[in-house]
């Protein structure tokens, strides 16, 4: 279409569309155009899973751009950039009796090694199942103890608070070990572990996934981010992409919300508050 037809349809001036076509871009599309790729740049380290709010404490905590929330947001909104959403996970319900609850829900903690959360999850590859037991610090999120197999025997997670004792080395009787009430947590062998170690056992009400809130939260960011984003074809092939996923990604890097966009190490490399003498 001529550019005199074009200009008379849409009512505009044909020198007023020369001057545009001809004028340079603004600072304002420059500084877009080169923030969205720095927020393409997060997105893709964060393997793609993360949303607006960890894009933009990346930006600003990580990188120290200046930019808001709300240009982050619209930003990638333009350019088709979103974050995973969350899955439900369901759990089954055992019905052995043990220890009482020790947390009441109550997860936050002020320094590291008060309480630990722990959990056993599965998932498919082409050769079969393979299990995953981790020990949380819930006061910075940290995986410090983890333990992958083929079956979900007491071994695996008796493994995994054996990593977490020797990582951390807690004082005896400060120390929460907190999980459901499946007979893995319920068997001699992780008991006996935990209690020669000073570990004090919790553990929530039964079938009740509120009461270890936590690690079902963990669970739920790793089923998102990592085991349902691909076909597993072998298990090797999985427990390596865990490994990687806990001690480089969620331990290093990851920025979590409750953890004000730090990451676990970030965490606790700052020291806890002093308590005040009584």
């Amino acid at each position: 279409m001529p550019v005199q037809v074009a200009c008379r349809l849409l009512d505009v001036s044909v020198s007023g569309f020369y001057h545009w076509r001809s004028r340079p871009p603004s600072q304002r599309s420059i500084r877009h155009a080169w923030l969205t790729e720095q927020i393409r740049a997060v997105h893709s380290a964060s393997r793609g899973t993360y949303g607006a709010p960890r894009v933009h404490a990346e930006l600003t905590l990580g990188l120290g751009i200046g930019v808001g929330y709300n240009q982050v947001e619209l930003l990638m909104a333009r350019a088709g950039i979103k974050g995973l959403l969350g899955v439900k996970r369901s759990r089954p319900r055992q019905q052995t009796p043990s220890a009482g609850d020790l947390v009441n829900r109550a997860f936050t903690r002020t320094a590291p090694d008060q309480l630990w959360v722990t959990d056993i999850t599965e998932h498919y590859t082409r050769e079969g199942k393979i299990y995953c037991a981790v020990v949380l610090d819930t006061y910075s999120r940290r995986v410090v103890g983890w333990s992958i197999d083929s079956t979900q025997t007491a071994a695996l997670v008796t493994n995994a608070l054996g990593m977490a004792i020797s990582n951390r080395s807690p004082r005896p009787g400060a120390t929460i070990i907190h999980s459901d009430h499946g007979v893995q947590f319920t068997s001699w062998a992780f008991t006996e572990r935990a209690r020669r170690s000073g570990l004090v056992p919790s553990m929530g009400s039964i079938g009740d996934c509120y009461d270890n809130a936590v690690i079902e939260s963990f669970w739920g960011r790793m089923q998102t981010e990592l085991l349902n984003r691909r076909r597993w074809r072998t298990r090797i092939e999985l427990a390596n992409a865990m490994f990687e996923y806990l001690e480089i990604f969620h331990n290093r890097r990851r920025r979590h919300s409750a953890l004000g966009m730090r990451t676990p190490i970030e965490c606790e490399m700052i020291p806890p508050p002093v308590q005040p003498v009584a």
